[in-house]
């Protein structure tokens, strides 16, 4: 078992792991993508999309279809999710116990998501979390260009956080995350609440809930 005190960095990626919202933003991926012509299912959002940035979105209907989605395409995704997570978004159970014993024990940490820093911000605020973290502590694949899988955003992070990646631990819960952290050069926690072990067998470590990473930091 890795002992999480060896690292110098906790990074937590956002979306399914600090907030609840991969169920509401994958309904709706799905709904808008059918209504467009794409039919998708819930289950195939989450099996294509989950943990990417919007622009793998638009390469993957294009590399299917042939076809571009609409130039407001993501305006139009993230009002409709911005405006459910106002209605119906929570903190992923347990989540601000583990940060409370991160600040408590003295260990660094961020997010790095996929994710733009409004929906970051957004979700943090409706769910309470943004106590936690400051603006320097908030990285967003804006910052890089390239989303996961690509190591880029977690690369980043590491750098403006002042530590370098083998110090690192990332704590992911989709395929395309482990693969950006294992490119990175970084251990990664695998959080399977919604994704099945096997996809994140990568990792170094699985969890299933927020008690079991708190042990798994001790």
């Amino acid at each position: 078992m890795l002992e999480c005190m060896r690292y110098e960095l906790v990074i937590f990626d956002n979306d399914g792991v600090l907030v609840d919202s991969e169920p509401i933003s994958n309904r709706l991926l799905a709904a808008y993508l059918t209504e467009l012509g794409h039919l998708t299912s819930y289950e195939d959002s989450i099996r294509d999309y989950m943990g990417s940035a919007m622009h793998r979105i638009h390469d993957l209907v294009l590399e299917r279809t042939g076809q571009r989605l609409p130039d407001d395409f993501d305006d139009v995704f993230h009002a409709r999710v911005f405006a459910a997570f106002e209605r119906e978004l929570q903190p992923v159970a347990g989540v601000s116990g583990v940060l409370e014993k991160l600040a408590a024990d003295g260990v660094p940490y961020c997010v790095a998501s996929s994710g733009s820093h409004e929906r970051i911000r957004i979700g943090h605020r409706t769910t309470g979390i943004d106590r936690w973290f400051a603006e320097d502590r908030i990285f967003s694949s804006e910052d890089v260009g390239r989303g996961k899988p690509a190591p880029d955003l977690f690369l980043h992070a590491a750098e403006r956080m002042g530590v370098e990646p083998e110090r690192c631990l990332v704590v992911e819960d989709s395929p395309l995350g482990v693969q950006a952290a294992v490119a990175a050069g970084m251990a990664v926690y695998g959080f399977t609440a919604m994704t099945p072990a096997a996809k994140l067998a990568r990792a170094d470590e699985l969890f299933r809930t927020m008690g079991e990473l708190a042990d798994l930091l001790v």
